[in-house]
């Protein structure tokens, strides 16, 4: 399965390191000694955490969903709050075990990409989506102006954009990432309906979000 190229400084060094600390300690013989069974844990650490770390940043193929009128999921995650008002906002919990990255809604123009420096508060707090470092996407639509905001978590200590001013998007493009756990808020115009509820499960460019 692809991977994410953000996912490399995670990956290579700790994989290569632990295998090279298992490797040196077998080829010596030092392996049942306590400094080699001490390496040898750390490095078999190691190799755990890069595979994770392959598994965490990994780059699904998928088939985006087509359809006239209809919103995408931004993410996979599971959704935690709707809202609605001038705006309809709805606010999904990515768990580390989601894929990370993160997909336009819409077909559309990417008007501004802004940086929102915060504080690093568990993503499912309530406050998070306010106070919490943050990157937002904004997209001119056909019907109007759709956000996607990518909000940094307790573990999830940046946001990554692909995107910027100007950029003319399609729906389901790749537009950034988050590393490990995080929240991804979609902000719709009001007369969209939305499609999902508190508990759903989402995947980004396959779950249908809302029609306009």
């Amino acid at each position: 399965m692809p991977v994410l190229k953000e996912g490399y400084p995670f990956i290579i060094p700790p994989l290569f390191a632990g295998l090279a600390m298992i490797v040196f300690f077998r080829i010596k013989g030092m392996g049942t000694s306590p400094a080699g069974i001490t390496f040898t844990c750390i490095g078999i650490i190691l190799v755990v955490f890069a595979l994770f770390c392959m598994f965490f940043f990994r780059d699904p193929k998928i088939e985006i969903t087509q359809g006239d009128n209809i919103i995408l999921s931004p993410c996979n995650g599971t959704v935690m709050e709707l809202e609605e008002g001038d705006e309809k906002i709805i606010r999904v919990f990515l768990s580390v075990f989601n894929v990370h990255l993160q997909r336009s809604p819409i077909e559309g123009t990417v008007t501004s990409v802004k940086h929102q420096d915060g504080k690093f508060l568990m993503a499912w707090d309530p406050r998070a989506h306010s106070l919490n470092e943050q990157n937002i996407i904004t997209i001119q639509g056909a019907d109007g102006i759709y956000t996607v905001r990518q909000i940094a978590g307790f573990l999830a200590r940046r946001c990554v954009s692909w995107v910027k001013a100007g950029d003319t998007l399609n729906a389901g493009d790749k537009i950034g990432m988050i590393k490990f756990s995080s929240q991804v808020n979609l902000y719709m115009p009001s007369g969209v309906e939305i499609k999902v509820k508190p508990g759903d499960k989402v995947r980004a460019g396959i779950t249908v979000m809302g029609t306009k």
